[in-house]
């Protein structure tokens, strides 16, 4: 009987050892998967100390890079002032409408309103800077984003080639030219591939990340923020945090700042540092990384005259 006991106590033995090797075997392919993945994806919430290689963004050649979607206007505009005004909720209660509204040129993205929001975003907008995925948001209702403009207002598009690039024969690309017939009195332009791949390139050369490799997507105020820098002297950018401001408790990886919506016309939307830390850090799929974008904005500021407000950095 003894022995019966020992023999099952050495195979129980055995069964733990196996399982143990196992597991630990299982733990180690995940690893190396997920170090392999992640390989060229370092942390995007480290600091950008300086850029892997500077661009003097001011020599970019803005006619080679924007291609009218009708007729054959070219991309000549240039502004002495600008106001660069973003989507975040911190321009609600700013009261910046007037003094926007006497800026030489406004800047606005996407399907950012300016009705029922006069008083803290003005009314007026000289270019709209417009991400694919926001061009029916946009076209729908004309009579806001179309008819409430400038007289020679400018929209730029941007997005994958094969979406609205001129070689594109999809519904997109039909429907914005369809736009830009009616609207006769706007200039609509958009991105060229090559200036699709060169925008590609500066962030990587910025931050030392490949953005394909990395997992990452560039955002609609990574564009615009280029473009203004383009066709602007001095820029100032209303609603824009600074890279700091989502600060993060590591214990309980949460955003320590005030509760603010990410959009100033979305008050039921995510919460804007809840929306960065989230994008920051992701790795599984592709993510904005609006955090090491603002890094970025910070040292281009020191080169270009750049100012933010409300809030103020």
């Amino acid at each position: 009987m003894g022995l019966r006991l020992n023999g099952k106590s050495q195979q129980s033995h055995r069964m733990v050892i196996f399982l143990a090797l196992f597991i630990l075997m299982t733990l180690l392919i995940l690893y190396g998967s997920n170090n392999v993945t992640e390989s060229s994806y370092i942390p995007f919430h480290v600091v950008i100390n300086h850029a892997a290689k500077t661009t003097d963004l001011k020599k970019w050649s803005m006619k080679d890079g924007y291609v009218p979607v009708y007729g054959n206007k070219s991309m000549t505009q240039h502004c002495h002032q600008c106001a660069l005004v973003t989507s975040s909720s911190h321009v609600l209660g700013s009261r910046a409408g007037n003094e926007i509204d006497h800026t030489e040129c406004v800047i606005r993205m996407n399907d950012a309103p300016t009705l029922g929001f006069e008083s803290d975003v003005g009314n007026r907008t000289t270019l709209r800077v417009v991400a694919h995925a926001s061009v029916f948001r946009v076209v729908r209702r004309p009579n806001e984003f179309l008819h409430q403009t400038d007289s020679n207002s400018t929209i730029i598009f941007w997005g994958p080639p094969n979406k609205i690039g001129k070689d594109a024969k999809g519904t997109l690309y039909r429907l914005i030219q369809r736009v830009s017939m009616t609207y006769g009195n706007l200039s609509f332009f958009s991105i060229t591939p090559n200036n699709m791949r060169r925008f590609d390139n500066l962030f990587h050369r910025e931050t030392g990340r490949d953005r394909q490799k990395s997992h990452s997507w560039l955002s609609t105020g990574w564009f615009t923020m280029v473009i203004a820098i383009e066709m602007c002297d001095n820029i100032k950018v209303y609603g824009m945090v600074s890279p700091s401001y989502c600060s993060v408790s590591l214990s309980r990886r949460k955003p320590v700042s005030k509760k603010m919506p990410y959009h100033y016309y979305k008050p039921r939307g995510p919460d804007e540092c809840i929306m960065y830390i989230q994008n920051e850090s992701g790795w599984r799929g592709n993510h904005h990384r609006f955090i090491t974008e603002k890094q970025v904005f910070a040292r281009w500021a020191k080169q270009y005259n750049i100012t933010f407000t409300h809030p103020k950095w």
